[in-house]
């Protein structure tokens, strides 16, 4: 296989990202498929394809070039939650779980990594921990207590004390 010039792979990008920018996921996938194998070589493109996917509510297909773009780049936060996005709606809250926690190594400060990690620890039935990942995200950003209320994530623990006093709501 020869190499492909960084240049075409760059312009595959931005492309793909103008069609993304412009809610044309599938023709952002189909510019990005057109290219084959040389997509799976690089760890934006692998991202924007697994985001193409995820957007159309491909989820399960959206795995595996979420994993190979963290395989190529694998402190990428992005690709992380997107990641664990696609977990959960395949109905791997573990999973989804794990691919956080790695985010959450990787970025300790972005509070919205600690709020959708509480989600998803809501969701395994582990008040403790989702507990603790909300407050965290709290303390960070307490912007983000204007979205507990709306959240269905949640719902497993809306008559938890600990997490009423926390959010404060009732």
């Amino acid at each position: 296989m020869k190499t492909f010039p960084r240049e075409r792979l760059k312009r595959i990008r931005h492309e793909a990202e103008g069609y993304l920018e412009l809610g044309m996921p599938s023709h952002a996938l189909q510019s990005l498929q057109r290219r084959g194998k040389v997509v799976h070589t690089d760890a934006r493109a692998c991202y924007l394809m697994g985001e193409c996917m995820r957007e159309l509510r491909q989820y399960r297909e959206a795995i595996f070039p979420l994993r190979r773009s963290l395989e190529l780049i694998p402190d990428d936060i992005h690709a992380w939650m997107a990641l664990a996005w696609c977990y959960k709606r395949v109905g791997h809250v573990q999973r989804a779980i794990e691919s956080l926690e790695h985010a959450v190594d990787v970025e300790p400060g972005q509070a919205i990594l600690h709020y959708n990690l509480a989600c998803y620890w809501s969701l395994a039935q582990a008040p403790h921990q989702a507990l603790r990942c909300l407050a965290n995200a709290l303390d960070i950003d307490g912007n983000f207590r204007d979205f507990i209320h709306d959240e269905p994530d949640f719902d497993p623990l809306r008559n938890d004390p600990l997490f009423q006093n926390l959010t404060g709501i009732f």
